[in-house]
């Protein structure tokens, strides 16, 4: 959002006068700031689980990824961008959410979230399991219409029901497609892989509108096809950006829910983000991080941690590209 020029800007502190380690676990040690005047950047938890269809613990993924956070530092070499530089950065905390109940926790994801875009700050989610996206795009939705999708993720998540239940971790995009929130066909769904239930699932993802890239096809697709295949199918128009970490093989991101063997490897996931810059992007999620299935080295939230990494890096050089428009 636009400040005055004396206005307060917040961002990490100076690693050279106290080491990484100390202080309290905020995202890349970004101040925890409730008051949003003045503020650009809000990254958000909600540490919600209790829509997962296989192994929980998603509800940690916030604390976890805060914590591996702590080695971020602020410029971006491959992209030539201080992503804190010029614009202010905070941890704006958890959410409330319900335990148990997904539901009533959507409809608090989506006041959170409308919070912060009411205030002019772009939000950072960190998750929880995925069906909390439904609930940051209803306040999209509510803000801007319906938004473009740009997903990556093991599942296309466009189910309709498990167990009887609407509202899980794979039905999220099914739901924000009968509630208007998407635009379909402006979206691009990236990374699908592993066993269905039926042969059909995926063609339901295209009924719906999305253009669906599997994860075969997407293990083959350079950054730049990857990026002209979003661009075209944006055609302009600001998106919303969901990270699903099971998108990465299991090999490099085994602290996940529902992990899908043969998907992207990290650096190739990376190049696959950083070639969107220079899209709008409304708002940003990343998902499914669950620490008690990490090795001890927790690499899965220190990637998961790098990610966000490359979406403020996008937004610094967005917001770049809009101070210098004339």
């Amino acid at each position: 959002m636009s400040e005055s020029p004396n206005a307060l800007r917040y961002g990490p502190p100076d690693a050279s006068l106290a080491p990484r380690y100390t202080g309290i676990r905020t995202f890349a040690r970004c101040p925890y700031v409730t008051d949003l005047s003045g503020v650009d950047v809000g990254i958000v938890g909600v540490p919600f689980d209790t829509a997962t269809s296989f192994r929980p613990g998603a509800r940690f993924g916030p604390e976890g990824i805060r914590a591996s956070s702590a080695l971020i530092r602020p410029w971006h070499p491959q992209l030539s961008v201080d992503v804190f530089a010029g614009r202010s950065v905070v941890d704006s905390g958890d959410i409330a959410i319900t335990p148990g109940n997904a539901e009533r926790t959507l409809e608090q994801v989506s006041t959170g979230v409308g919070r912060l875009l009411r205030a002019g700050v772009t939000p950072i989610v960190l998750g929880g399991d995925h069906s909390i996206v439904l609930g940051e795009l209803r306040a999209h939705a509510e803000q801007h219409g319906p938004v473009p999708l740009v997903l990556l993720d093991a599942h296309a998540d466009i189910w309709d029901s498990y167990y009887g239940e609407r509202y899980f971790h794979g039905t999220p995009f099914r739901r924000a497609c009968e509630e208007g929130l998407i635009d379909a066909e402006r979206s691009v769904l990236a990374g699908m892989r592993g066993p269905l239930y039926a042969a059909s699932d995926l063609a339901d993802a295209e009924a719906l509108g999305f253009d669906l890239i599997p994860g075969p096809e997407l293990e083959g697709m350079a950054p730049a096809e990857y990026a002209d295949r979003v661009k075209g199918r944006l055609r302009g128009a600001p998106a919303f950006f969901s990270f699903d970490i099971d998108v990465i093989d299991p090999a490099f991101a085994p602290g996940t829910g529902t992990p899908e063997v043969a998907g992207l490897t990290p650096p190739h996931a990376l190049g696959l983000v950083r070639s969107l810059a220079g899209i709008e992007f409304l708002g940003y999620d990343l998902v499914e991080v669950s620490p008690a299935y990490d090795t001890a080295g927790q690499v899965t939230s220190l990637l998961a941690a790098n990610v966000i990494f490359e979406f403020l890096a996008l937004h610094a050089l967005r917001a770049s590209e809009r101070d210098e428009a004339p």
